[in-house]
């Protein structure tokens, strides 16, 4: 297999599984008011791609995603500086999406595979629940309701963060089990 045939086919690959993620991501289960949302295992995909092509295939499709999902949704809370809104962009879009394709970052120290991609998906969550909560804090912390912005945007932000994270761990143990192949790393010409 050639070189440029490889790297076209991780790059479809990838793009379909944008699009996938951005189909499950409009199947709420449950919305917050503020935003975020439980949804139909959008996660899934990102890190799958990262299990099967890498982390730096992981965190490229993890950008496009972020990006693709601050066009069809971005909201901006009425930030006092450019530097409000940066973080606000790369806390809650950027950053956090890309934190999906570190997945398989996580699952390497793992001999059994199963227990590998258990922790990496529930890290990989971790991590994009770590860019919402310190979005909360640092951008949204004007919500806060009469409590700390820390105490609001943790409480905030775990109550669809981690089921969402939960869910996804859950669907990628079952996925591994019954259909493993879909796991293994596919290698690409350099």
């Amino acid at each position: 297999m050639s070189k440029t045939y490889s790297k076209t086919r991780i790059l479809v690959e990838c793009a379909l599984m944008i699009a996938i993620g951005t189909v499950l991501s409009n199947i709420k289960i449950f919305t917050m008011p503020n935003g975020g949302s439980v949804t139909l295992l959008s996660m899934l995909p990102f890190v799958l791609v990262s299990f099967r092509h890498g982390v730096k295939w992981g965190l490229f499709t993890g950008f496009v995603n972020g990006c693709l999902q601050m066009l069809l949704g971005f909201w901006a809370p009425p930030t006092p500086t450019f530097l409000y809104f940066l973080g606000e962009i790369l806390l809650d879009y950027i950053v956090a999406f890309m934190a999906l394709g570190t997945a398989e970052l996580f699952a390497r120290p793992f001999k059994n595979r199963m227990v590998g991609v258990a922790f990496g998906t529930f890290m990989a969550g971790f991590l994009r629940f770590m860019c919402s909560f310190l979005s909360g804090v640092l951008v949204w912390g004007n919500l806060n309701e009469g409590l700390s912005a820390w105490t609001y945007s943790l409480v905030y932000n775990a109550s669809y963060m981690l089921p969402e994270t939960l869910l996804t761990l859950v669907a990628a143990v079952l996925l591994i089990k019954v259909a493993p192949q879909i796991f293994d790393r596919q290698y690409a010409a350099n």
